[in-house]
């Protein structure tokens, strides 16, 4: 496709975006900036909300609300046309991409560049009864299941006199000790302690309640494994002074409704168990027909497609080469997809003769790992911090990252160091609305669809082709 000036016109030039994660909300962030009506920018996403993912263990946890970290993709985003979709194609010849609407409908978009930062979903693995009594932690409604379902457990154990069922009730096991599984427990640990409090009090029958216990395995030799070796030495620490039972070289051979059956052989009564082994890319990744290395898109070092030089792809979805160690590519971490994102919105406008196409480069800054209350692990700058001070550089670089919502989330936190925790079972999210193995975590699934209408009787297809 030739380069040609943007011009502010009705046939001006459509840029489509798929996903809205950290790659593509920067992306159109970007571009709503510097491209200024331009072009149209659209956005295709399963929802209208651009979701914070770091802070999701503090959702599950009860200390943050779940619109303290969901930012307004309409709102922080002028100039973005948003379409609420989930795209299960791409046309590549005719240049358009097709999407199943909300309510079951189906639609298509044209467009002149289109870039590719669908995200990653679960990884799943071959072992017996996880895909069936197991959970992930990818999007908000795992997060709001997770935490009703905790606070039911919690009481149902409570109001038991079966001791078995009290502590397969109060007992809750993570796989995977990376960023996400470390800080489910830490989170957990906390708010299921204070939980555990309550009902005791409530009930007046304290000798009973024994505390809540969390498991954390990994079949890595400690936890954080693809982190310094201080910051897991910190984070090891502070679960088990928590009360957490960390086992590394460990993980789950069997799970069943009851339980869990471990590696050496132990069985774990259990009603809750956390999948948190990793990610791998989006299934639209497959899907496409593109070359793929270790399932993501293989793009250069300017993230374009080979081929294709109107279609880029960042973040998770992209196997984006590493320029500062050869031969290998950039980790799927929230760090580098927001700096891809900013440089495929300006290799985008490059390709319209607004500047020069950039390489992707970057050194990694440091990593914080929240390990709730004034505990973290965090080396901003190769510099090793724990305990209180760790948190405070945690929370600062949360706040200095989040696109909106800053304040509350702040208030929330201060509120959250004064007073009791809150926990209700809302219901709003059932058990067979969040399956593990599923191509999009950010959607609750519904048991079943109706036929989609719309207002006249010639279809329910909506076509888009600018």
């Amino acid at each position: 496709m030739h380069s040609r000036p943007l011009e502010p016109s009705v046939s001006r030039s459509r840029i489509v975006i798929v996903g809205a994660g950290f790659a593509g909300y920067q992306t159109a962030r970007t571009l709503s900036r510097k491209a200024r009506g331009a072009a149209e920018i659209v956005l295709v996403n399963p929802n209208d909300y651009f979701l914070y993912l770091p802070l999701l263990p503090e959702v599950a946890a009860g200390t943050l609300e779940p619109r303290r970290v969901s930012v307004s993709l309409p709102g922080t985003l002028p100039g973005v046309r948003v379409v609420l979709g989930e795209v299960h194609g791409v046309d590549l010849d005719g240049r358009e991409v097709r999407y199943t609407d909300p309510e079951g409908r189906e639609g298509s978009l044209g467009y002149d560049r289109l870039v590719l930062s669908v995200g990653s979903v679960n990884k799943l693995l071959p072992i017996p009864g996880v895909a069936e009594h197991a959970h992930g932690f990818r999007g908000m409604p795992e997060a709001l299941y997770l935490r009703d379902h905790i606070s039911r457990q919690l009481a149902l154990a409570a109001s038991s006199d079966d001791p078995e069922e009290r502590e397969s009730r109060s007992t809750f096991v993570v796989v995977g000790a990376g960023y996400t599984g470390t800080e489910v427990a830490a989170h957990g640990k906390l708010f299921t302690d204070a939980l555990a409090g309550q009902h005791s009090r409530a009930t007046g029958a304290p000798h009973r309640e024994r505390p809540p216990r969390w498991l954390l395995l990994d079949i890595a030799d400690r936890v954080l494994p693809e982190l310094d070796r201080r910051l897991s030495d910190t984070a090891d620490r502070v679960l088990r002074q928590r009360g957490v039972d960390v086992r590394t070289g460990m993980s789950v051979k069997e799970a069943t409704r009851d339980g869990v059956l471990l590696d050496d052989g132990t069985f774990v009564p259990t009603q809750t168990l956390i999948w948190c082994v990793g990610v791998r890319p989006d299934p639209l990744v497959d899907q496409i027909g593109l070359p793929t290395e270790r399932g993501r898109l293989v793009v250069d070092e300017t993230l374009t497609v080979p081929g294709h030089p109107e279609v880029l792809a960042c973040g998770d979805a992209a196997a984006v080469p590493d320029l500062t160690r050869p031969g290998e590519f950039t980790p799927m971490t929230a760090q580098h997809a927001v700096r891809q994102g900013k440089l495929a919105a300006h290799n985008i406008l490059a390709s319209y003769g607004r500047g020069v196409r950039q390489p992707y480069k970057h050194h990694d800054l440091g990593f914080t790992v929240d390990l709730g209350g004034v505990k973290a692990a965090a080396n901003p700058f190769r510099v090793p911090l724990r305990g209180p001070a760790a948190s405070l550089v945690t929370k600062g670089y949360h706040l200095a990252a989040m696109p909106g919502n800053r304040v509350r989330v702040a208030a929330d936190w201060l509120l959250g160091a004064a007073l009791p925790r809150q926990a209700v079972q809302l219901g709003l999210v059932r058990e067979w609305a969040v399956p593990l193995d599923t191509a999009s975590p950010e959607v609750v699934k519904a048991p079943h669809r109706e036929p989609a209408r719309t207002g006249g009787e010639g279809g329910s297809e909506q076509r888009d082709s600018g």
